[in-house]
């Protein structure tokens, strides 16, 4: 068997807002394995400032994966402790290169185009027209979860846009969520949460920053509606730690990003803790390609959660791969008459 590793820099269609700041561009890197004749690929998934394994020695970790892919997938996995996002990229790799084709993973009635994953819309921060203008679009598209960045402008105005949201609609016509990235100080958080509760909203991400498990423990115990978990469950590596987090702030939601918490294998872990202790989960992707999106879909449908996913981000770039992912009606789709224009030789060949 023979690795190679790719770096592809994704371009935003516009800059787009988080609480951290506005990004133009997206870095990703690909794992290329070859072998009698066949060939898959796997997407590490790095989101800079916010990955834990944003490091100095990232290429140096490909490099050596690379130099010692003839370990296999499972020693492997657990060599990448550190490095969740590569962890993600050799299993889809392998994944990839045991499949029929390279970018049929799973295969399932989603797979097939018979059954669709729901999905929120991302409304994403930005000025207040900006982003009313783009509640309108997704609310004319059929979505009926929507799920907005908060905390990069002023909290009023978005107040304003939560009341513009259900003056026109119940909570039964569209469920809101919002993700604060943590955006909210430890001291203003409650307050801040209460004056929410007036939307009937969903659920609040991430309400403080990281890290903060006691304080955050305490919103989780006193909050007025849902709270979950997202950035705080990121370089938590072993099965115990993961446990003793989850029992001490005890979250009404936590949500899986497998690129930033270990793939498949990291995110089954959580899922099995989350289940065990009665703490509900959904999945989302990060800003990855369609390549690692499509991966991500097709293992979500078989975990067999029916709320609605955050997997609606293919189309954020100017340069992505178009795929037989589709959105329509706030659902995923997998549209089969529509085919992969990605070639890897020529990825390869080009990226070299």
């Amino acid at each position: 068997m023979k690795a190679t590793y790719h770096k592809y820099i994704l371009n935003f269609k516009r800059p787009s807002g988080t609480s951290r700041g506005i990004m133009t561009e997206k870095e990703t890197w690909f794992i290329i394995l070859e072998q009698n004749g066949k060939k898959g690929i796997g997407e590490c998934g790095i989101l800079r400032t916010l990955s834990i394994d944003d490091r100095p020695d990232y290429e140096e970790k490909l490099q050596w994966i690379c130099a010692h892919i003839h370990l296999g997938k499972d020693q492997l996995w657990d060599a990448l402790i550190e490095f969740p996002s590569i962890q993600f990229g050799v299993e889809m790799a392998f994944q990839s290169l045991a499949s029929e084709t390279p970018f049929l993973l799973f295969p399932s009635d989603f797979t097939n185009g018979t059954k669709s994953i729901p999905i929120n819309g991302l409304v994403w921060m930005g000025e207040e027209s900006f982003m009313k203008q783009q509640i309108e679009e997704k609310l004319a598209d059929g979505f009926r979860c929507i799920k907005l960045k908060i905390g990069a402008i002023d909290f009023d105005k978005e107040l304003q846009l939560l009341r513009f949201i259900r003056q026109h609609f119940t909570p039964e016509e569209v469920e809101i969520r919002v993700d604060a990235n943590g955006a909210f100080s430890e001291n203003s958080a409650l307050d801040k949460l209460n004056q929410l509760s007036e939307f009937k909203l969903h659920s609040i991400e991430q309400p403080i920053k990281k890290n903060n498990t006691d304080r955050m423990a305490d919103l989780c115990k006193t909050t007025p509606f849902p709270i979950a978990l997202d950035e705080e469950l990121i370089g938590v590596f072993t099965v115990a730690e993961k446990e003793q987090l989850l029992q001490k702030i005890k979250p009404q939601y936590i949500i899986l990003k497998p690129s930033f918490i270990g793939g498949f294998r990291g995110t089954q872990e959580w899922i099995s803790l989350a289940e065990k202790h009665g703490i509900g989960w959904w999945i989302t992707s990060a800003l990855e390609s369609n390549i690692g999106l499509n991966a991500i879909a097709q293992w979500t449908f078989l975990q067999h959660n029916s709320m609605p996913q955050g997997l609606g981000t293919g189309a954020l770039y100017t340069n992505n791969f178009d795929c037989p992912l589709d959105v329509a009606e706030g659902q995923l789709w997998y549209k089969n008459d529509i085919d992969w224009e990605f070639d890897i030789d020529l990825f390869q060949a080009e990226n070299l």
